[in-house]
C-alpha cells in the first residue's frame, strides 16, 4: 500500500481514522465525506489553474493546495466490494495532495470486451459516487486511455495494479501509460473479486433460488420452470421438517441433560445429608455418644439421691425399718395371743369331762 508519512499524519489528526485533506482542500474533501462525489462534466476539467506536467518526485513531495495531483483510476466496478474500495483508497493516498477521478466503463463496452455484468452502468456509477475516497466520477469511460482523454480531464497519473491487463487485442492496455511515466501501482486484495462472487452464486445456485422463493420471489422472476419450482419448494419443506426435528432433538437433549444434572445433584446432596445424619446419630447414640454418657450421669444421680433397699428378712436390713421390741414383752401380750378370732377360741371344759380324760 502506497501511504506516505504525511498521509499518515492526516489520518491520525483529531483522534479519528477519517482522512483529512490539506488546508486548501478541506472543502472538497469535506464534500466527498458528506455527500456523493460529483460527476465529471462532458467538457472535461474546467479548472482555471494552468495544468503543468508534474514529475513523480514533485507529486511525492506535495503540491500547493490549489494544485492537487489529479490521479485517475478506472474499472468496471461490478458488485462493488471491499477489494474495489481498498484499491481506491491506495490511489487516494498515493500522494499527499490527491484529487481522485474514477472512470467507469459503460455496459456496451463492458459486454463487448469483458462480459455481461450483474449491475447496470447507472447502478455502478452510483456505487462509486458513494465511496469516501472518490472525488469525481467519469461516466462512459474509454476502455483504452488516449492522449486526448488524459488532456481533457487534466490527468497527471493513472493508478492500477501492476499486473498486465490483457484486453482488446493488447498485451497490456496500460503499457503506453507506464512508458510515459504516468503509472502508479496499487495492490490487489486477495480472496475477493467480482468473478469470485459470481462463482459463489453459480456454485450455490439451488440454495439462492430456494432462498428467494422463500422470500416471495416468483418462479417467473427467477426464471425457474414449473418442475424445478415444485422441487425447490419440496426441498424447503423437507429442510423445515429437518430443522424442526433438529430443534426438538436439541431441546430434548438439553432437557435430559438438565434432568441428569439435577438428579446427580440431588444424589450428591442426599449422600452428603446421609453421611451427616449417620454421623450425628452415632455421635448421639453410639457407645461413646452423648446419649450413653447422659444415661450414665442420670443413673449415678438417681442412685445418689435414692439408694436401692435390701430384701426383707435380710441380715443387712436397716434397723430403722423393724420396730424394736421392749424387753418385758411376752408372747401373751403379742397381738397373736390376744386375737379374738373364732378359730383361736375354745369352749370351756367341764370338771366331769376333765375327769373322763
Amino acid at each position: 500500500m502506497h501511504t506516505t508519512k504525511m498521509a499518515g499524519r492526516r489520518r491520525n489528526r483529531g483522534g479519528n481514522n477519517q482522512q483529512q485533506a490539506p488546508r486548501g482542500r478541506r472543502g472538497a474533501s469535506g464534500r466527498a465525506l458528506r455527500q456523493p462525489a460529483a460527476f465529471a462534466k462532458s467538457t472535461g476539467c474546467d479548472s482555471e489553474v494552468p495544468h503543468e506536467k508534474l514529475t513523480l518526485a514533485q507529486a511525492k513531495r506535495g503540491t500547493p493546495a490549489h494544485r492537487p495531483v489529479r490521479v485517475y483510476a478506472d474499472g468496471i466496478f461490478d458488485l462493488f466490494h471491499s477489494g474495489h474500495a481498498r484499491a481506491l483508497m491506495q490511489a487516494k493516498n498515493v500522494f499527499p495532495n490527491t484529487y481522485l477521478i474514477v472512470g467507469v466503463c459503460s455496459d456496451e463496452l463492458t459486454h463487448k470486451f469483458k462480459g455481461y455484468t450483474v449491475m447496470t452502468e447507472d447502478e455502478r456509477y452510483e456505487a462509486l459516487r458513494h465511496c469516501r475516497y472518490v472525488d469525481e466520477v467519469v461516466r462512459g469511460a474509454p476502455w483504452t486511455l488516449t492522449t486526448e482523454f488524459l488532456t481533457k480531464h487534466k490527468i497527471d497519473f493513472v493508478a492500477h495494479d501492476d499486473i498486465p491487463y490483457t484486453s482488446a487485442g493488447s498485451e497490456d492496455v496500460y503499457k503506453h501509460i507506464k512508458a510515459a511515466g504516468m503509472f502508479v501501482a496499487t495492490q490487489r486484495t486477495e480472496g475477493i473479486s467480482t468473478s469470485d462472487l459470481i462463482t459463489r452464486i453459480v456454485r450455490d445456485y439451488d440454495i439462492y433460488v430456494r432462498r428467494n422463493l422463500q422470500r416471495g420471489y416468483t418462479a417467473r422472476e427467477l426464471n425457474v420452470g414449473f418442475i424445478n419450482e415444485k422441487k425447490y419448494r419440496l426441498q424447503n419443506q423437507v429442510d423445515k421438517m429437518k430443522e424442526t426435528v433438529r430443534t426438538v432433538e436439541e431441546k430434548s437433549k438439553h432437557f435430559v441433560y438438565r434432568v441428569e444434572e439435577k438428579s446427580q445433584d440431588l444424589i450428591h446432596k442426599w449422600e452428603e445429608k446421609s453421611r451427616e445424619f449417620i454421623g450425628n446419630f452415632l455421635e448421639l447414640f453410639g457407645p461413646d455418644g452423648a446419649w450413653h454418657a447422659l444415661q450414665e450421669r442420670s443413673g449415678r444421680m438417681l442412685q445418689a439421691l435414692s439408694p436401692y433397699s435390701s430384701p426383707r428378712g435380710s441380715p443387712s436390713s436397716s434397723p430403722t425399718r423393724v420396730r424394736a421390741r421392749s424387753p418385758d414383752s411376752s408372747p401373751a401380750s403379742s397381738p397373736a395371743s390376744t386375737s379374738t378370732t373364732p378359730a383361736s377360741t375354745s369352749p370351756p371344759v367341764s370338771p366331769a369331762a376333765r375327769r373322763r380324760t
